[in-house]
């Protein structure tokens, strides 16, 4: 469209959504459809020319502004816009949803909402960036000086008035976070007895006092500023004591989410300051605006809310998991003998469990009852397995993971990339043991259990029809390998079912109301409320889990058959206990049957699936919790592929006493220019 006739379209008079649709059509025609930005600002200087060549239409556009800006407020967008006003995901979820599809109205006095509809693109952004000095001195005459009739100001003006107001509502929104009881009770007692959020409103008040009084540009109000600078930063160092707290006592995600806003809402108010005293204040004006721009297109993208809830739900789980992964986790030849060991336990037990499988199986349950019984049974052993101190395979790296890479919170320091790949060889060593003594034992005492039952009843574990059936299941060229890498997500789900519970129980500090509640120690006894404290406090992690997965394992495939979807669980110590009732059951010739043997090679590939599905879902999970960015990303996954090279057994078997050290790439700390950890607190 040809400027003077999109400029002769102004009518000051026009209704209220008449004037707002000329405005996004100026500024759709800015930003074109070639996603240019120098294109747009060509195109905006144009504007100005022509705009500068017709005075009657310079005197139709301050009678625009004025009504513009009688109409709505500046401050508010200055302030709010771009903070999510909701922490709860499926609410914040469903806003941005209804921005998406409902499409919104010009016909408001909300300038955040108009806002959105001015600036709509990430073009936008990058146009507004783009800007060059003149341009912007040209624009800032053209919005903000008084016209040739019109009496000259001496004290601030709209721009001026605005940043002010914009100021005081951050500082007092920043003031109420720091004042909030979740906030101020988890502080450090150094941050409480500085009294830092109780002197910001007086510091904001001494400077729009001097403001007022001496000019934007006096030496007061630098001083009041300056000292304004000083106690804002003061209180974001306050509140970042409350992560301290959060560390030890659980992490709570409404808490990270207000911390986050806090340390958003100082650097905002930093902004304005800016736009207040800067001596080019069209160029800081320029980019507050590009920065709510790209903060309203981050609000309105489901993506950029699932990355931040994921980065948070992340934080909160890997911590715990880390904790709890520590102990499955074998670094010598005496450790991985021991996990040898308590895989064997667990075996046994597991083989127990394939015979009240088989039996509940017999019962004739419907769908669903059956898949419970199968999840109930599960959970009872695994628990069971846990309280004997005893392993299952596979069901550790989901922990695990996290315990590694809490390796990496100072991978700036040399040696923190090669402890990394050390506790990777760690954990596969461990989980090879675990595999070889749970199928080592599963077997034996699966067969135990049928050739007792066959000599006392005459019957097998299991008819000759359902072993022929679990053969076929188990076929290595059936749909074994997918299965496998499902009951991988189920096992990884697990851990953060127990993550979460953990924190959780932490956060609420259970414990302690179970030691010290008056009613709990009157209906269990002091000693007794003791105990159960510290035993929950030392399992519910490992409760939480192994309850979970038991009943993920039974009833999701029960689900998963009544939507027609056909999908079941493969774990490698289940599925070895049952080919192995299913070869009791068909005698010594199945030995000679192609299907049993392909049946073996299905087993053989569930054990590596399960671990490498649970383990790389744990440890994409645990970057993210520790905010490792890509280039640090790219050295641990090099590092990985040259112990994989130069050392291979590393990763199967144990160290020899007084070996040497696996080679590794020299230069295993980060050089100094490499980008920084990104930080989860900002």
């Amino acid at each position: 469209m040809d400027p003077v006739r999109l400029l002769d379209r102004l009518d000051p008079g026009a209704p209220l959504a008449e004037r707002h649709l000329w405005l996004i059509e100026v500024l759709q025609w800015v930003r074109g459809t070639d996603g240019d930005a120098r294109a747009s600002v060509a195109r905006l200087q144009l504007l100005l020319d022509t705009a500068e060549a017709h005075p009657g239409w310079l005197r139709r556009w301050r009678a625009w502004w004025c009504r513009f800006t009688d109409t709505v407020d500046l401050a508010p967008l200055l302030a709010d816009h771009g903070f999510a006003p909701r922490t709860a995901f499926l609410s914040e979820f469903g806003h941005r949803m209804r921005k998406k599809l409902l499409p919104g109205t010009p016909e408001t006095t909300d300038l955040g909402a108009l806002f959105d509809l001015l600036l709509p693109a990430a073009d936008d952004v990058r146009w507004l960036r783009a800007l060059d000095s003149q341009t912007l001195h040209r624009l800032h005459a053209l919005l903000f000086s008084p016209g040739p009739d019109e009496p000259a100001t001496t004290g601030p003006g709209l721009w001026e008035r605005s940043l002010l107001d914009a100021l005081v509502f951050c500082v007092g929104q920043i003031t109420a976070t720091g004042y909030a009881a979740e906030i101020r009770v988890r502080m450090s007692e150094a941050a409480k007895s500085e009294r830092t959020f109780h002197q910001l409103p007086v510091d904001m008040e001494d400077l729009r006092d001097a403001v007022l009084a001496h000019g934007v540009h006096s030496a007061e109000v630098q001083a009041a500023a300056t000292h304004l600078r000083t106690q804002l930063d003061a209180c974001r160092h306050a509140a970042y004591s409350v992560y301290t707290h959060l560390d030890a006592h659980g992490v709570s995600v409404g808490i990270v989410f207000r911390l986050r806003q806090l340390r958003e809402r100082v650097l905002r108010a930093k902004s304005l300051l800016d736009c207040l005293q800067s001596a080019q204040p069209e160029r800081a004006t320029a980019a507050l605006l590009a920065d709510l721009a790209q903060m309203g297109h981050d609000n309105r993208s489901l993506r950029a809310l699932i990355a931040s809830s994921s980065h948070l739900t992340a934080a909160k789980v890997a911590e715990r998991s880390a904790e709890s992964g520590e102990h499955y986790i074998t670094r010598d030849a005496a450790e991985y003998r021991q996990m040898l060991g308590k895989a064997a336990g667990g075996g046994a037990l597991i083989g127990i469990t394939t015979w009240v499988k088989f039996a509940l199986y017999g019962l004739g349950l419907s769908l669903f009852w059956n898949g419970f019984a199968a999840g109930l049974n599960y959970a009872f052993f695994f628990v069971l397995v846990q309280l004997l101190h005893w392993t299952v395979a596979t069901k550790q790296p989901a922990v695990t993971a996290p315990a590694m890479v809490a390796k990496l919170r100072d991978i700036r320091q040399p040696g923190a990339v090669r402890r990394f790949v050390d506790e990777v060889a760690n954990l596969l060593r461990s989980q090879i043991a675990a595999i070889l003594g749970n199928v080592g034992l599963v077997i034996p005492v699966v067969m135990l259990i049928s050739g007792l039952l066959s000599a006392f009843t005459g019957a097998s574990m299991i008819d000759a029809e359902k072993a022929r059936h679990v053969l076929h299941d188990m076929q290595l060229l059936g749909p074994t390998a997918l299965f496998a890498a499902f009951t991988g997500v189920l096992l990884f789900s697990s851990s953060i079912i127990a993550g979460w519970v953990e924190n959780w129980f932490v956060f609420h500090r259970l414990d302690s109301a179970i030691r010290h509640n008056p009613r709990t120690t009157r209906w269990l006894g002091r000693a007794r409320a003791d105990r159960w404290a510290g035993f929950l406090r030392r399992n519910i992690s490992g409760l939480a889990a192994n309850i979970s997965l038991g009943l993920m394992l039974g009833i999701v495939p029960a689900f998963a058959e009544f939507f027609g979807l056909g999908l079941q669980v493969r774990h490698v110590t289940l599925s070895a206990g049952q080919v192995a009732a299913a070869a009791m059951s068909l005698g010594g010739d199945v030995l000679r049957e192609p299907a049993f043997w392909s049946a073996v090679a299905g087993v053989a590939v569930v054990g590596p699936i399960n671990l490498a599905v649970s383990f790389y879902l744990a440890f994409r999970l645990a970057l993210k919790a520790q905010a490792i960015n890509d280039a640090h990303r790219s050295r641990i996954y090099a590092a990985l592929r040259h112990r994989l090279r130069h050392a291979p057994l590393s990763f199967l078997l144990p160290p020899r006493p007084g070996a040497e050290p696996p080679p590794d790439a020299s230069d295993d700390g980060l050089s100094a220019d490499a980008p920084d950890t990104e930080t989860t607190r900002g």
